[in-house]
């Protein structure tokens, strides 16, 4: 869970995404790839994810050339051990290859979400999530 300091840097995150991000977030949000639901600026713990699944358990960050500095790489392999024990899978794309290579870097999380979803439950689509009666017009919610 995360604390309070976390949900309110994430909060000015989400107002602030860079360019690649913000490229990324077009394509994720509103379930537009494979009905899949992705948060932006996510908090867990003391971290913050660029984008999260929940139903994959999977982390998607965006790393810019920052990210190539010795001190950087050792914090980013501490926080991806701390997220894996929670069984969260961490996957690192390059902001370059957002920018260049949009479809690949899509068709890379489609593949690694669908990888990490139980196979006898694929995502639910919209309609199903949709509130709907039971026959007997109860207001049971379905789905």
């Amino acid at each position: 869970m995360a604390d309070g300091k976390s949900y309110e840097r994430a909060k000015a995150f989400r107002k602030a995404l860079t360019p690649p991000e913000a490229r990324l977030w077009l394509h994720l949000k509103e379930r537009k790839l494979r009905a899949l639901r992705f948060r932006k600026q996510h908090p867990i713990g003391p971290n913050i994810l660029d984008f999260f699944c929940a139903e994959a358990a999977l982390a998607v960050e965006v790393d810019g050339s920052g990210h190539e500095h010795p001190e950087q790489a050792v914090h980013d392999r501490r926080r991806t051990v701390w997220l894996n024990a929670r069984g969260i899978r961490v996957v690192r794309i390059a902001a370059r290859d957002v920018l260049g290579e949009l479809e690949g870097v899509l068709g890379f999380i489609a593949q690694v979400c669908e990888e990490r979803l139980p196979s006898e439950s694929p995502p639910p689509s919209r309609r199903l999530r949709r509130r709907a009666t039971s026959p007997s017009d109860d207001g049971e919610e379905i789905g």
